[in-house]
């Protein structure tokens, strides 16, 4: 829980300073340097922290910073394919304002919502290490900590499964057995931990998800943390 007022501009100022990831530091300063799409644009460049409601019984965790995204951006789940569909959604089931998310300064307000990342630098490939990915977990962790009211947990795919259950552990969880499956949900004291595909183009070009899909998980996760 929040001890004092500055938790939480601290923890934002420690995410978006952080420099752990060699790897990830230069992957982060370099991704589309060269794109003609992209010459006359500034990018973010730095770590990603969360956004939303800190007063959130809704929460969703990502991966991680797309290239064209939040690393461009400085906003997670901002200015690409990904965003379109989630920020949808969850226009769609009425916690945020606008039904896209395209810059930092879009006007984008989420109630009732938290949405962060389980890793805050854009990894090539969209592939972090297991060495990057726990150099991160305490900023999920602390995250998790000042989230006080949160009672609806969706991890968008394996990664960020892997990364919660970890957090929810060093916060005194038992988390095990625990196994990715879209749509299944695991009780964890006062939380529901929802599993949910991630809604990147790859997931929904291939078949292996629908928007629907993804959008029904978040209803029925939402609907929880409410009631």
């Amino acid at each position: 829980m929040p001890q004092t007022a500055d938790e939480w501009p601290k923890l934002v100022n420690d995410i978006e300073n952080c420099k752990r990831c060699p790897r990830l530091v230069k992957f982060r300063e370099e991704v589309l340097s060269n794109s003609r799409k992209y010459e006359n644009v500034k990018f973010w460049r730095k770590p990603v922290s969360g956004f939303g409601d800190v007063e959130a019984r809704f929460v969703v965790v990502g991966l991680a910073p797309a290239a064209s995204g939040a690393n461009r951006t400085g906003r997670v789940f901002t200015g690409d394919k990904s965003s379109e569909v989630l920020v949808s959604a969850f226009h769609d089931i009425g916690v945020s304002n606008l039904p896209n998310s395209v810059s930092r300064d879009d006007g984008l307000v989420y109630s009732g919502l938290y949405l962060s990342l389980a890793v805050r630098c854009v990894p090539p490939d969209n592939r972090p290490t297991s060495s990057e990915s726990e150099n991160c977990r305490d900023f999920l962790v602390r995250e998790l900590k000042l989230l006080k009211n949160a009672r609806a947990i969706v991890a968008l795919g394996s990664i960020a499964l892997e990364a919660l259950k970890k957090s929810l552990s060093d916060l005194g969880y038992k988390v095990n057995g625990m196994k990715f499956q879209h749509g299944k949900y695991y009780e964890i004291g006062e939380i529901r931990l929802y599993c949910c595909y991630h809604p990147s183009p790859r997931n929904i070009n291939t078949g292996r998800t629908t928007v629907e899909n993804i959008t029904d998980v978040l209803r029925e996760a939402y609907r929880f943390a409410s009631s």
